[in-house]
């Protein structure tokens, strides 16, 4: 099965949408069963130590310029429900949001040429 360039992109990046949504919260789900919804101790323990806190710090970092770039990008594309890549972000993450944001961009922008 051949693909065009585009076409490759859109899988490649829905395939990482997908692990960016099943690898973190493979993570997340236990300590939300052992602990519940206790974000006080969620904040505690990524800002632990100076790797985590590190961790921690880029993933914020890299959220904000996330939000500004889809709604740049996404206003600039004609793009709609911009918002839904900012709740993926803030109830997954960067990994999930990005991915996704960037696939349905492909996706657009195809439909444009």
């Amino acid at each position: 099965m051949y693909f065009s360039g585009e076409t490759l992109m859109q899988w490649l990046y829905l395939i990482a949408a997908i692990l960016g949504a099943a690898l973190p919260l493979s993570q997340l789900f236990p300590f939300l069963a052992q602990n519940g919804f206790d974000v006080p101790l969620l904040f505690r323990q990524l800002f632990q130590n100076h790797v985590s806190a590190f961790f921690g710090l880029d993933v914020i970092v890299s959220s904000v310029a996330l939000w500004l770039f889809v709604f740049s990008e996404g206003r600039r594309r004609g793009m709609r429900n911009l918002w839904l890549y900012v709740l993926c972000n803030l109830a997954v993450g960067v990994s999930l949001a990005f991915p996704l944001f960037l696939f349905f961009r492909e996706r657009k922008l195809h439909e444009m040429e």
